[in-house]
């Protein structure tokens, strides 16, 4: 997000950042279940999804999908176009429900191709891994419907539109109840995007200041979430995948905890401009997270964890510039508008293409099959 985000949002996280810490990495009965189901850590099982729930009936933001909304959807694509479409669970949250990923793919191709010269481009794309952030998962689910329409030869797909469904359930009882409250996190709290188990050790000077920004989870992968995604990640050996969030107008790369250069630097470059340069006017820009303001390092976070660990090509997109307007004044202090603007549509059609000319540009210059770099980089830096 813009610099001017971040300090607007020191206030309303700094809390929920300190009781991150304060919450027992021990995963609970129900976690320990849903990892039992989706299968031991570095062999992923996956087991079919659950059918959809019922969608809601009163609906206090009608432009935004509830959860049972967006698996309504998903899942009548996946009943109309069973060859292209497959759905499983990867895993469950804290409280027990379902995070579910949802594979796109051509008519025809396979894992592999028995016939071709490589194998196909595998892509990965998720999305609110932060509670409040819906814009991001209302473009993930038009990805993924563009997708069922126009499946990209040669490139497989696969959609988590809900990474934090026990945060986006208390959203939508917030909602629902009228009740303006921030969230961020998991039912425990705990900042998912700090989780993670690269670049988590934060060395800057700035760590001292603004200590909340500089904050990490009580330990590495402490979260079922985040196990789930890591047990997706190293069994589908991604070539690349973007994170969905809001709210900023950036396209980031690695590496986020360390000012350091990734060693991929031209891949995420080339790739990054590819997606901004099929967005209409006012495109996002494309930068290091790290090098996004001196003073920032972003520690524990997914992009650095996917490229370090496994080689992807691992990007954050920030969706939208704020759903805050000049015009209503009276909506300033509602937390959901500033990541979710008033009208997605235009967000979402922004969003989609740059997610389209990434599929399409892997189609037509692949990436070789990801291998981590030799080295990870020290975390301190300018700053």
């Amino acid at each position: 997000m813009g610099r001017w985000a971040w300090l607007l949002l020191a206030a309303a996280t700094s809390g929920e950042a300190a009781g991150a810490r304060r919450v027992r990495a021990d995963p609970s009965p129900a976690a320990e279940a849903g990892e039992a189901e989706a299968g031991a850590p570095g062999a992923v099982r996956l087991s079919p999804a659950e059918e959809p729930r019922s969608p809601v009936a009163r609906h206090p933001e009608p432009a935004y999908h509830f959860a049972a909304e967006v698996e309504a959807e998903l899942a009548s694509l996946a009943a109309r176009r069973p060859g292209v479409v497959e759905a499983r669970t990867i895993g469950r949250s804290v409280e027990g429900r379902p995070i579910v990923a949802w594979r796109v793919r051509r008519p025809g191709d396979g894992t592999a191709f028995p016939h071709a010269p490589r194998e196909p481009q595998r892509l990965l794309v998720f999305a609110n891994i932060h509670a409040m952030e819906w814009i991001s998962t209302e473009v993930a689910l038009g990805f993924a419907e563009w997708l069922v329409a126009h499946p990209v030869a040669g490139v497989e797909v696969t959609v988590v539109p809900i990474l934090n469904p026990d945060g986006r359930a208390r959203v939508e009882r917030d909602l629902l109840d009228g009740r303006n409250a921030y969230r961020r996190g998991n039912a425990r709290g705990v900042d998912l995007n700090r989780d993670f188990a690269v670049n988590r050790e934060a060395r800057a000077v700035w760590r001292r200041v603004i200590p909340a920004y500089y904050a990490t989870s009580p330990a590495p992968l402490s979260q079922p979430e985040t196990r789930a995604l890591d047990r997706l990640a190293a069994a589908g050996r991604f070539h690349a995948a973007v994170s969905l969030h809001a709210f900023g107008g950036f396209v980031y790369y690695p590496w986020a905890g360390s000012w350091e250069r990734a060693p991929d630097r031209r891949d995420f470059v080339e790739l990054g401009d590819a997606m901004v340069a099929a967005q209409p006017p006012r495109a996002y820009h494309v930068r290091q997270l790290a090098r996004w303001a001196f003073f920032f390092r972003g520690h524990g976070m997914e992009l650095d964890h996917l490229y370090g660990r496994y080689g992807t090509r691992a990007f954050l997109v920030e969706l939208t510039r704020s759903g805050l307007s000049p015009l209503r004044p009276a909506e300033w202090k509602r937390y959901f508008r500033w990541y979710n603007p008033r009208d997605p549509a235009p967000h979402v059609r922004s969003g989609v293409a740059a997610l389209r000319a990434l599929a399409r540009r892997l189609a037509a210059d692949p990436l070789p099959e990801p291998q981590p770099p030799a080295r990870l980089p020290p975390t301190n830096g300018p700053g």
